[in-house]
């Protein structure tokens, strides 16, 4: 009989393991990769910021985690959050946010409850 935490942890290592999907940004000129899957830690800190009132906080934090290179290394630093939050057009990064998480309701879960 196999391990049940075994499954569970082979099924999100097959979902984490799988191709990054991207998102073009043309106001930024980017092309942003990432993973359509958070850690359920990572689940609880944008899941927190949304019970909390702190939407926008959320959305540039799922930004911050999900943002990777064509390599799959991260593309923003928590260094950048600053940056996010006051320099950066609300409007364009909402979109790519909302685009990354097409398959993800989890903040708008957290957000009714």
């Amino acid at each position: 009989m196999s391990n049940p935490i075994n499954k569970m942890t082979g099924h999100f290592r097959n979902k984490i393991s799988g191709a990054m999907q991207s998102v073009e940004v043309p106001e930024w000129d980017l092309k942003i990769y990432y993973k359509a899957s958070n850690t359920l830690a990572e689940e609880a800190k944008l899941i927190e910021l949304a019970q909390n009132g702190k939407t926008v906080e959320a959305l540039v934090e799922t930004l911050i985690t999900k943002a990777c290179n064509e390599d799959g290394t991260k593309m923003f630093k928590k260094i950048d959050k600053p940056a996010m939050m006051n320099e950066v057009d609300p409007v364009v990064l909402i979109k790519v946010v909302g685009e990354m998480n097409a398959d993800d309701s989890n903040i708008e879960y957290a957000e009714k409850n």
